[in-house]
């Protein structure tokens, strides 16, 4: 596979607390970045990204939105 080079612009914050995590992980901030985006679907829906599917049948599917609102309005009051 040919290589390209990145160039990313990002808050200085975001950038060291990557270079910490990559340490800490015993990694590169290449490899966390290469292992990101090869979840990422090459076409298509997202319906098979790996998110999506740890995601998927978590609520039911009988759940309206107004359900969603409800509970969101006894949880955090309105």
């Amino acid at each position: 596979m040919v290589q390209a080079k990145l160039t990313v612009r990002v808050p200085r914050e975001l950038l060291d607390n990557f270079r910490r995590y990559a340490a800490d992980n015993n990694t590169t901030m290449t490899n966390l970045i290469r292992e990101f985006l090869i979840q990422i679907p090459v076409s298509g829906s997202l319906e098979k990204a790996p998110i999506v599917k740890r995601v998927s049948g978590v609520l039911p599917q009988s759940l309206s939105k107004e359900d969603y609102n409800d509970h969101l309005e006894q949880k955090f009051g309105g």
